[in-house]
């Protein structure tokens, strides 16, 4: 360092001299240069305001507006002495280029979470979005992907900042012309707005860049509001203080286990590419289970959660209070609301345990859902690869379900909350069905992870995506729907839902939110006491058949198998 700074003054203003010099003998390229990268700031800045935040409207029609925020700022700028208009002009850019982020970031959420990126509580699922690339792609390719967008973000404000710099400077130079232009401009703007022009759809008046900055605005204020109201409402239980003799006494005595299946959603059995399969397994299976005594009722619910953060739909269908961010799902797992699973803990005739591949850290959370024992990744003595994000596949998970709690003799009933994860983007590689017999520790599945198709082939490609995740559902139903087959018994009963729909690329912009939902049992008294639910039979269910909230899932099944309310209030 003391070298450099001795070399730099030496050989700065050499550089300088240089590029004058170059400059002076090629004047005509020093011109055309010079207008070039005038016409480039104004695109970028122009561009940036114009700029949508979803994946789907970012076609040409929607950057051929006049953006009132470029006038406002070409006037404000020529109203500026010299070292003012810098300062200005470089804050004002490096605000373009910061709300420039922001839109990048609502297009990445929009596309994988159906919702646009919140500036109070999402910046911790940033560090999910670096470790799934991590399961997906490899830790370098996850390191590369962190530092290429930090150093995006800086190049992106950088880039603004000096662009505006560089027009404001330009405006002064051209005081008379400019203020002329921004007038002219302005009229043009106000004029277009009161008679409503549009260019294929889009007005031609933008106000785009203020909108964008006021719906990030409302976000912050409506997040804020929303924590101290939610507080209020978690508080609230309809049964929060039933007896334990009056919960869940129309399942006395027997095995429930409530099963949450990846991405599990109604375009699994809707979308024309990926239906068919899905759609033929769930017959197929029906009829196997049907075949070994078993019925089933199916419907619809709808999730808090789109393409990801599954632990929302699991606490919203499990606490019957509609957790859709992460300030909710912190709000209600630090209380003592009612989770469905800790209604069973709380009447002393079950045993409950968590079966959970996909837990690979500490999960506190445990003791709110009301469970005695946690088996996470690292508890199920898997030995096998891993399938990108998913730890180990449904059926080893689910076979050391059976070995580890389900099939062990024990003084009362069981109640499992078990999550599956083999159908977790990006789909690939997908695992086959083994024999059973053959599971082992899991090494069996070396040779078919090693003959599956690649994350890096699938993740880009929006149809293969869709096969793979087609596959991926039909894999993890019937590894399910198998288990119960060879293992249930007369007084198991199976509740299995999706968490929430697949991404947007999958999914489709502007797909529900909703989950296909069923109970399966041999006793005919358990599937008589949903009677009144509607639901189809077997494990599909119909187009038309009932959509509830799945936060309302809760009260009904509680309500359905005996309970009885007792509200607490706050």
């Amino acid at each position: 360092m003391p070298a450099f700074t001795r070399v730099l003054p030496r050989v700065l203003p050499r550089t300088l001299t240089r590029l004058r010099d170059t400059r002076d003998a090629h004047p005509a390229a020093a011109r055309a240069l010079r207008r070039t990268v005038h016409v480039l700031a104004a695109v970028l800045v122009v561009g940036a305001l114009l700029m949508p935040n979803s994946a789907p409207a970012l076609r040409p029609g929607r950057f051929a507006g006049i953006p009132a925020e470029a006038i406002i700022g070409a006037v404000t700028l020529l109203a500026l002495p010299r070292r003012p208009r810098i300062v200005v002009a470089a804050l004002y850019g490096a605000g373009i280029g910061v709300l420039t982020v922001l839109n990048l970031l609502d297009i990445g959420f929009i596309e994988y979470l159906g919702r646009g990126f919140n500036v109070v509580l999402d910046w911790g699922l940033l560090d999910d979005a670096q470790s799934y690339v991590a399961d997906s792609m490899g830790g370098t390719a996850a390191t590369a992907a962190a530092v290429g967008a930090v150093l995006l973000v800086l190049l992106i404000v950088a880039v603004m900042a000096l662009a505006t710099v560089r027009l404001g400077n330009l405006l002064a130079r051209h005081r008379a012309r400019a203020t002329r232009g921004a007038l002219t401009a302005g009229t043009v703007w106000v004029t277009c707005t009161a008679l409503g022009l549009q260019i294929a759809g889009v007005p031609v008046a933008s106000d785009r860049a203020a909108g964008a900055v006021k719906g990030q605005t409302e976000r912050v204020v409506n997040t804020l509001r929303d924590e101290a109201a939610f507080a209020k409402e978690a508080r609230a239980d309809t049964f929060g203080a039933t007896p334990p003799g009056r919960l869940l006494t129309d399942l006395r005595g027997k095995d429930v286990v409530i099963a949450f299946v990846e991405s599990y959603g109604r375009s699994a059995l809707e979308d024309p590419l990926i239906a068919p399969g899905v759609t033929r397994t769930l017959d197929t299976r029906t009829a196997a289970l049907g075949r070994a005594g078993y019925r089933a009722r199916s419907g619809w619910l709808t999730s808090s959660t789109y393409g990801g953060s599954s632990w929302l739909g699991h606490s919203t269908a499990l606490s019957g209070l509609w957790i859709d961010n992460q300030q909710r799902y912190r709000t209600v797992t630090s209380g003592d609301h009612l989770t469905l699973t800790k209604a069973f803990r709380k009447t002393g005739a079950w045993d409950t345990v968590g079966i959970m591949p996909g837990v690979r850290k500490a999960w506190p959370e445990a003791e709110w859902y009301g469970l005695d024992r946690v088996r996470d990744a690292f508890g199920l003595g898997y030995r096998g690869p891993k399938f990108s994000w998913s730890t180990m596949p449904d059926q080893y998970a689910l076979e050391a379900f059976q070995r580890l709690e389900h099939g062990r003799k024990r003084d009362r009933p069981l109640m499992a909350e078990v999550v599956l994860t083999s159908s977790h983007q990006p789909w690939a590689p997908v695992p086959e069905l083994v024999d059973w017999d053959d599971l082992g520790d899991g090494s069996v599945f070396d040779a078919v992870q090693k003959a599956g198709k690649r994350s890096s082939d699938v993740i880009a490609d929006s149809s293969a995506s869709r096969r793979e995740y087609g596959r991926s559902i039909r894999y993890s139903v019937t590894s399910l729907t198998q288990w119960l087959e060879r293992y249930g018994t007369d007084d198991t009963v199976l509740v299995f839902l999706g968490d929430h729909q697949p991404i947007a690329r999958v999914s489709g912009h502007g797909a529900s939110r909703d989950v296909p939902v069923t109970i399966v049992a041999k006793d005919p008294e358990v599937l008589g006491k949903i009677d009144g639910w509607n639901w189809t039979e077997g494990l599909r269910p119909a187009e038309d058949a009932p959509v509830w909230r799945m936060s309302s899932f809760r009260d009904r099944f509680l309500t359905a198998y005996g309970s009885v309310p007792h509200p607490t209030g706050d």
